[in-house]
C-alpha cells in the first residue's frame, strides 16, 4: 500500500458539514493544519500525545496533593517546587515505557516521607479497564531546610497543639519503586531523583 498525499483533508464539504453542526470554521482549520503537519512528522505526533499524557499525570499528581492536604496532611497549602509534577510524570512514563501495557497497566501509589515514616495519600489507577502488570510507589519528600511558620513555633509543647498546619513545603527530590506483578523472577526497581 502506498500513501500519497492526494487525499484532501480540507475538502468543501467536509468543512461545510462541521460548520452547519455550529463548529468555528477557524479553528477546524487550524485543526486540520495540525494534524496534516503532523501526519507530514510521525515523530512529532508520538511527542505531542507523550506530551499531552505527561500533562495529564502531572495534573493527577496536583489533584492528588489538592485532596490530600485537607484529609490526609491537615494544612492550608502545599507547596510545590516548580515543575516536580512534571519530572516526576516524565520519569514515571519512562519506567512504564517498557511494560506490556505501558502507563494503561499502572497502579500508583502517593505517599509522603515524614520524620516517623511513610504517609499515604492516594492510589491512582490510570486505566481502571487494564489488569494492572505494575506499581509504582511515588514517594515525596518534605523540605527539610523548611523553618516552622510563626504560629506553628509559638503552639509547640502547649497543650493546645495544632492539628492544622498552615503550609507543607515538599522537597525537589522524590523516590519512585518499581514492582512488576506479572513476573516473579523480576526484581524491584528503586529511583532515587
Amino acid at each position: 500500500m502506498v500513501a500519497t498525499s492526494t487525499l484532501k483533508t480540507k475538502s468543501n464539504e467536509c468543512i461545510s458539514e462541521l460548520v452547519e453542526r455550529r463548529y468555528d470554521q477557524n479553528c477546524i482549520e487550524k485543526e486540520l493544519d495540525f494534524w496534516d503537519h503532523c501526519l507530514a512528522e510521525p515523530q512529532r505526533a508520538a511527542d505531542v500525545m507523550e506530551d499531552r499524557t505527561c500533562q495529564q499525570l502531572a495534573k493527577m499528581f496536583e489533584n492528588c496533593l489538592s485532596r490530600a492536604k485537607k484529609t490526609t496532611l491537615h494544612c492550608s497549602s502545599v507547596l510545590v517546587p516548580e515543575r516536580l509534577t512534571r519530572r516526576i510524570a516524565r520519569e514515571v512514563l519512562r519506567l512504564a515505557s517498557c511494560e506490556p501495557c505501558g502507563l494503561r497497566g499502572c497502579v500508583l501509589y502517593v505517599n509522603l516521607e515524614l520524620d516517623k515514616g511513610c504517609k499515604r495519600l492516594d492510589r491512582i489507577v490510570y486505566d481502571a479497564t487494564v489488569v494492572p502488570t505494575f506499581e509504582l510507589t511515588l514517594v515525596f519528600k518534605q523540605d527539610g531546610t523548611a523553618w516552622p511558620s510563626l504560629r506553628d513555633f509559638l503552639f509547640m509543647g502547649t497543650c493546645f497543639a495544632p492539628t492544622f498546619r498552615h503550609a507543607l513545603k515538599l522537597s525537589p527530590g522524590f523516590r519512585l519503586v518499581k514492582k512488576k506483578l506479572y513476573s516473579s523472577s523480576a526484581g524491584t526497581v528503586v529511583e532515587e531523583c
